[in-house]
């Protein structure tokens, strides 16, 4: 089946088969809300995201993934879609969203929008019907509604948790003022899971996608792929104290990694196939291992899948090595590219994570009372030299916003300024992630640091990163942001994403090392600083000193046989 929007997609020549643009790409995650605000009410816009085109030019990077702008109520940053074809009036209109798009094309730059299957808000239509129609109606059917449990049911049919905390669960009040049945959020109350073992909720996304394929997109970023299904008879199940909130480390969780959610995403993928420009689908996906995650990728169902394991390792070469090894053989094994990321919107930064001193589950974010608060120095030696590694590696590559300016977490939020729904559904026990979504720095002497021209801030940001702005780093040889421009730059002449990685034998255990092409990468996660092969060194994270690799520094060389 063809697609008449086929001649009109400035990408519709397809690559050839195992050359697709979504295998190698350099992905730059845009959290809208935080990236650049162009009306001066303090909350980044889609207008904002067109001003800065020219910056991810400059950067380098191949397609932009876009975090949710859809019609919603801001229970959850948008996260919480109360219209999927609609754009929320904070962030412009479908014009401005077509107007983005197409200079975003012009410039050679895919956009990616993110899709929130697994819930919608409270305030959508089909939530609201359901709402005021009775039990076991049809509208009631396309969410997870049930009768509770003990004699009048007026306790939860089970005892599952939300990812912010609290019961899973919350009661309705039915239309004649009595207590009803009980609804099923993995997520805030404002965010009623979808019962996909209808037919009708599948039929609508399939209208989702093609309503924003017909504009154009280049492909979808799938929020909690690991979700949407549950299992069977929802048994009882309670996640270890330990446990990371999207279930990343743990096995046979309920409502996390079925079997038959695999069949939502082939269906997906057939759709896609219709349309010219290789369009993709990438899951978040919290698995256990790479070979868990890699189902999501098999050849007939998504594209792309974000290594989390990876990303949740510590500045370790002797953990590093093993990571980075089976998640090549496993994404190899079915056909697909490794998707290495570092930094998102869910997650501490890098810059702060990689040297915290304590334990630290991801979703529960840190913030002045946490234990182990990060060294600021250490942790950007660090995430200067682990995105070095990180871009140097096969397959595709996630930047989350800010991080190619040395971006750290904003630890010393107020309470009072806190907006995650974790921070109020755990009383405060958890901080949760408003620290990685402080907006970004753009000019050192403007308002809000050139966010805003008003000096709005929708979270506010700190005074210390004033000397991080964009502006005083872009001329800046030893900034991150050139230093990122440079990693970029050699990626692309080195085909370094297309390549495959041959490890390099012969160093210490602290050391990681391996050949990508003609490019040798060099890590020192140690704390000793070891000699370097002879060479021409083409991108360095720090200094190096009298000719040796110091701790916490990766370089990039092409050697002098090469």
């Amino acid at each position: 089946m063809s697609s008449p929007h086929i001649a009109e997609h400035p990408f519709a020549l397809t690559s050839r088969p195992g050359a697709e643009w979504w295998r190698s790409a350099v992905i730059y995650q845009i959290y809208p809300r935080s990236f650049a605000d162009s009306t001066g009410d303090g909350i980044g816009d889609l207008p904002g995201v067109t001003a800065h085109l020219d910056d991810l030019v400059q950067l380098g990077v191949d397609a932009v993934w876009l975090s949710p702008f859809q019609r919603s109520p801001q229970k959850d940053a948008g996260y919480d879609v109360a219209d999927y074809c609609d754009v929320d009036p904070l962030f412009g209109t479908l014009s401005d969203f077509d107007t983005m798009l197409h200079a975003a094309h012009e410039r050679g730059i895919r956009i990616i929008v993110d899709l929130v299957p697994n819930h919608s808000s409270d305030q959508h239509e089909w939530f609201q019907q359901a709402l005021a129609a009775a039990p076991g109606s049809a509208e009631r059917a396309r969410y997870m509604f049930r009768d509770g449990t003990g004699e009048s049911g007026e306790l939860p049919p089970n005892n599952w948790e939300s990812v912010f905390g609290g019961p899973a669960w919350t009661r309705v009040t039915e239309a004649d003022g009595t207590p009803g049945q009980w609804y099923l959020h993995l997520f805030d109350t404002s965010q009623p899971d979808f019962d996909w073992s209808n037919e009708e909720v599948r039929e609508e996304f399939r209208r989702i996608l093609r309503f924003w394929l017909d504009r154009g997109v280049d492909g979808f970023r799938v929020d909690v792929a690991h979700g949407l299904i549950k299992k069977p008879g929802l048994p009882d199940y309670v996640p270890p104290a330990d446990a990371d909130s999207m279930g990343g480390g743990e096995r046979d969780v309920p409502y996390w990694g079925q079997p038959a959610v695999h069949d939502v995403y082939r269906d997906w993928h057939v759709l896609l196939e219709e349309y010219a420009g290789d369009r993709a689908l990438c899951a978040e996906a919290w698995r256990p291992t790479a070979d868990e995650t890699a189902l999501w990728v098999r050849p007939d169902e998504m594209h792309q899948a974000f290594n989390f394991p990876y990303l949740e390792t510590a500045w370790d070469a002797e953990a590093l090595r093993p990571v980075i090894a089976e998640s090549l053989r496993a994404y190899s094994a079915v056909g697909a590219p490794t998707t290495w990321v570092l930094s998102n919107h869910d997650v501490v930064r890098h810059a702060s994570r990689l040297a915290l001193t304590a334990e630290n589950p991801q979703g529960h974010g840190i913030g002045p009372r946490s234990p182990g608060k990060p060294i600021a120095d250490v942790g950007l030696r660090r995430a200067r030299a682990a995105s070095s590694v990180m871009l140097a590696l096969p397959g595709s590559a996630y930047i989350f916003q800010g991080e190619e300016l040395g971006l750290p977490e904003a630890v010393d939020l107020p309470d009072a300024a806190r907006q995650d729904p974790t921070w109020f559904r755990t009383a405060g026990e958890r901080y949760g992630r408003d620290g990685c979504r402080v907006p970004v720095p753009w000019n050192s002497q403007a308002p809000a640091y050139g966010f805003s021209p008003t000096g709005e801030s929708w979270l506010p940001q700190p005074a210390s990163w004033g000397v991080l702005a964009r502006d005083l780093q872009v001329d800046d040889p030893s900034s991150t942001l050139s230093l990122y421009r440079a990693l970029l730059a050699a990626r692309r002449e080195h085909r370094l994403g297309a390549g495959t990685l041959e490890w390099v034998d012969g160093y210490p255990a602290h050391v990681l090392a391996f050949r990508n092409g003609d490019v040798t990468v060099i890590a020192n996660t140690g704390s000793e600083a070891i000699g370097l092969p002879r060479g021409t060194v083409i991108a360095a994270s720090g200094e190096l000193t009298d000719g040796a690799l110091p701790a916490d520094t990766a370089i990039w060389l092409v050697s002098a046989e090469s």
